[in-house]
């Protein structure tokens, strides 16, 4: 997403409230780094627009409260698929003799 960053910094504010996205899916869905989302939604919006900085700070926050979770869910979900690859596996060899 080119154009100015003042603006860029409102659209990613706005998308984070209103989907309750992270940095990473805000950074992903415009197609920007997530350095560049954080220093607009922080740096450039704090200075902006306090109120609507306020909102994406609440937002971030609860984000970061529940990145571990998230975190544990992403390892989990590895972890099974791993599982499920290996004893699909077994079952093919076994077909085969």
């Amino acid at each position: 997403m080119k154009g100015l960053p003042e603006e860029r910094a409102v659209k990613l504010a706005q998308y984070i409230i209103e989907q309750d996205a992270t940095v990473r899916q805000a950074a992903k869905k415009f197609v920007i780094s997530k350095s560049t989302v954080h220093k607009d939604v922080t740096k450039r919006l704090q200075q902006m627009n306090p109120q609507l900085w306020e909102q994406v700070k609440k937002v971030l926050e609860h984000n970061k409260q529940e990145r571990h979770i998230r975190g544990g869910l992403a390892t989990k979900e590895k972890y099974e698929i791993l599982r499920q690859n290996k004893l699909q596996k077994s079952v093919d060899e076994s077909l085969k003799q």
